[in-house]
């Protein structure tokens, strides 16, 4: 069903919008997570180490799926706000030839450098196989996965967070069973999981479709909204590309830090690991608070109700602060114990190692929930170059810290790369901010005053 956000309490709706968007985010996670899991519980430390270490490459990619899906969807959502459903199947129709072509030449690119990129991050020899196995099927399976963002997306854009919720539900339980079948029964080992991932995101994305083409007429597409328009190509690149790459320039910083740990063995690779899945955790409510408020902005901003924008980001801002607050006290007093959900509580190294990577960013969450917060915002506006311009910002500061602290002061170090980034991104996005709130609602009172 779909959701008008133009009107109705704020803190209602993007409550009631965002806590789908984190569940079912939470969800689409959980495919690396029970890899990860299952993996290290069944297969052993080394297992852990080789999917744990895949992570910063399947942000990277799917990073770049979901932030040009989510670009070509803020169109859509500023058409449904504005009433105007004809462009917004247009925009629609669009996106598909895009995605098709971004997944091919993705999935063509990366099958071919696969081992070479493994070897530039410094993969241990005797893990490398396993991990570029693990990750050929995921890239083969990249048709899928940028099939159930994009359909994801739309629903989003159109005021519908609780379906895509749904159906990732029964395809992450789904991965459980069969990473259990093919790692426990059938001894497929790590490729099992990623077999296993890949099924299953599959099944969510055809229930996906499925829905859509029987609940939501207005997205039924005609023969003339697939004419192939180069401006409106190019005005769902200007959004999409943005915001693909933010996700992949953030994902190169992360890389360059799993390089950075990769030194230091399979001991700290696991530990490691084991810490970036409670974060990705941890983050995902952020980026839920984004994802809403990208949408929340885009309707808002096509109906033109800019005194509601200002109000959604102000009210959000407050809700990120106060979450922050349970976040940080949870991984503070919890840390040790959510660590153990990954790593057996006898390899005392690899925990410590996660530890110092908990108490090195935790007092740093409320500025993480602020870069998704006001780079969402810019970008339900309509503006994509500086949310992305935040995104160099945290590469640059990553690997500044990598180059000139890591080495003195060693793992804690490289730990301090992501507060660093996190601090950094903001620098450009917020006052820019400011700056076109203030321009626009100076736009509006001037042609009042014409009118």
């Amino acid at each position: 069903m779909t959701k008008d956000m133009t009107s109705g309490n704020p803190v209602k709706l993007i409550l009631g919008f965002m806590i789908p968007v984190y569940l079912g985010n939470i969800f689409q996670q959980f495919y690396n997570l029970a890899d990860a899991m299952i993996a290290g519980k069944f297969i052993g430390v080394d297992a852990l180490a080789a999917i744990g270490s895949t992570t910063s490459l399947i942000f990277l990619v799917i990073g770049w799926l979901n932030g040009i899906t989510s670009g070509f969807a803020i169109l859509i959502a500023q058409c449904f706000g504005a009433g105007k459903y004809d462009r917004m199947r247009h925009y629609l129709a669009m996106s598909v030839y895009l995605c098709v072509g971004f997944v091919i030449l993705m999935t063509a690119g990366l099958l071919v450098f696969n081992v070479p990129i493994l070897r530039m991050m410094n993969a241990p020899e005797d893990l490398i196989g396993d991990i570029a196995g693990y990750l050929a099927i995921i890239y083969a399976g990249l048709f899928v996965t940028a099939a159930y963002n994009g359909l994801a997306a739309v629903l989003r854009a159109l005021g519908d967070s609780r379906s895509p919720l749904y159906f990732l539900i029964i395809s992450a339980i789904i991965n459980v069973f069969l990473d259990i079948a093919f790692i426990v029964y059938f001894h497929m080992g790590v490729e099992g999981c990623g077999y296993a991932t890949v099924i299953s995101q599959g099944i969510s994305a055809l229930l996906c479709l499925i829905y859509m083409i029987k609940k939501f007429s207005i997205l039924k597409l005609q023969k003339r909204d697939w004419e192939f328009s180069v401006s409106s190509a190019s005005k769902m690149l200007g959004l999409g590309v943005p915001m693909g790459l933010q996700f992949s320039i953030t994902a190169i910083g992360t890389i360059i830090v799993q390089g950075a740990v990769n030194v230091y063995g399979a001991v700290y690779m696991a530990g490691f690991s084991a810490a970036g899945k409670i974060q990705n955790i941890i983050s995902t409510i952020y980026v839920a608070f984004g994802a809403t408020i990208a949408t929340y902005v885009g309707q808002n901003r096509g109906a033109g109700r800019m005194d509601r924008v200002h109000q959604g980001v102000k009210v959000t801002q407050t809700m990120i602060l106060i979450t922050s607050i349970f976040v940080m006290a949870a991984v503070h007093f919890g840390g040790p114990f959510l660590t153990t959900l990954f790593i057996d509580p006898g390899e005392t190294e690899a925990i410590q190692s996660s530890l110092t990577y908990f108490h090195t960013v935790v007092l740093f969450y409320p500025f993480l929930g602020s870069i998704f917060l006001y780079r969402n915002a810019l970008q339900g506006l309509g503006y994509g170059l500086v949310p992305m311009m935040g995104g160099v910002f945290e590469l640059v500061a990553r690997a500044a810290v990598i180059m000139a602290i890591a080495g003195r002061l060693g793992f804690m170090g490289v730990c301090l790369s992501d507060p660093m980034a996190w601090l950094a991104a903001l620098i450009p996005i917020v006052p820019y901010y400011f700056m076109k709130m203030r321009k626009i609602k100076l736009t509006e009172r001037t042609e009042a005053a014409y009118d």
